[in-house]
């Protein structure tokens, strides 16, 4: 196959005119995601007659002996639909994904785009409305804010600073690493699944947050109670969107409250930065506790439906309440924390 390879200005430019969420579509994103899991990354694009840019999609060709060949835009990131003027422009794009998937030899193409018309219309697509996306209104007033939060974890909140937990910005490696054993524990312990390698962090923050841990793309609260870290909450930071994508706690300190001290924290930074979208990430229709707990928060819920071609497949379209997922979850809990840490390392690529 044949693609346009745009200089990289033009590229730049055309994405900061397009989304408002360009975290997922940088050259250093991108550039992590192929490093760290070992496959490939396509940037599609197309032009008009005049060869400036007319669309851009990344996607990533996944090529896994446990989980099969598959190509997906984009593996490892929530949301990253394709950039374009037009309708026909995305089209463009989703012909050269379908090719690309044809010469992969992929068993599916998967596209974690929202809801787009364009796809809609294709009669070779599957829609999957699976997941919707929870986004909290910012503003600068975070009083006006705090009114905004329901009771339950106004009070959560307060109890948490009474009972002495504080949080502050990480400064180091040793801070990141401090979250990873929290994180380690969450995913394992409380989700039964695996989790992403110590290196993923690592990774994440001297590219994001390392330069300036205090205004970099990447943020990392931590919570502390009698100097020791019980919670942490991982921020990206993407045009004026702020983005809660990890989050994690000491599941034997949960009575002190971390996860609500780190979200308002989190949340009243960031209107006070001027950011006007505060993202609680994916969470799926059948998970209605998590999605009462983020609309406690004054979260507004979007559609965030993805599409396949031939048909729906996957880890990120199956249900939580399949039998799959719950042999999955149940058997991981299980595992010792050294293995499940070693184990969910080597098994997280195959899984994105």
């Amino acid at each position: 196959m044949t693609y346009i390879v745009a200089p990289q200005a033009a590229v730049s430019t055309f994405i900061a005119q397009h989304t408002d969420e360009p975290f997922y579509y940088q050259p250093a994103w991108l550039a992590l995601l192929s490093r760290l899991y070992g496959y490939p990354v396509h940037t599609l694009e197309t032009t008009d007659e005049s060869g400036a840019l007319t669309g851009f999609m990344p996607v990533m060709a996944v090529r896994s002996p446990l989980t099969g060949r598959r190509v997906v835009s984009l593996p490892f990131s929530d949301c990253c639909p394709p950039l374009a003027t037009s309708d026909t422009a995305v089209n463009a794009l989703m012909d050269q994904a379908l090719a690309l998937a044809q010469a992969e030899r992929a068993r599916y193409l998967e596209v974690r785009s929202g809801a787009l018309a364009a796809l809609d219309a294709r009669p070779e697509l599957t829609r999957n409305d699976l997941y919707s996306r929870w986004v909290v209104p910012l503003e600068r007033d975070t009083q006006a804010m705090w009114k905004r939060v329901k009771t339950s974890p106004q009070q959560r909140v307060k109890k948490a600073r009474k009972d002495g937990v504080t949080v502050r910005v990480a400064e180091s490696l040793a801070d990141v690493d401090a979250y990873y054993h929290l994180h380690l524990l969450t995913r394992s312990r409380k989700h039964g699944m695996p989790a992403q390698p110590a290196r993923y962090f690592r990774d994440l923050w001297q590219t994001f947050g390392a330069a300036d841990p205090a205004t970099g793309q990447m943020r990392l609260l931590l919570a502390e109670h009698a100097g020791a870290v019980i919670g942490g909450m991982i921020l990206l930071i993407s045009g004026a969107t702020v983005r809660n994508a990890y989050s994690a706690s000491d599941p034997n300190l949960l009575r002190l409250g971390p996860n609500n001290a780190l979200m308002w924290e989190a949340m009243s930074w960031a209107g006070e930065q001027g950011y006007t979208r505060f993202d609680m990430g994916r969470t799926a229709h059948d998970n209605p506790s998590l999605a009462s707990f983020k609309h406690s928060w004054g979260a507004q819920e979007e559609p965030m439906p993805y599409y396949y071609h031939p048909a729906i497949a996957g880890l990120a379209s199956t249900s939580e309440q399949s039998w799959k997922y719950r042999l999955l979850t149940g058997g991981w809990r299980r595992l010792p924390l050294p293995i499940s840490q070693a184990l969910g390392g080597a098994l997280y690529k195959h899984l994105g």
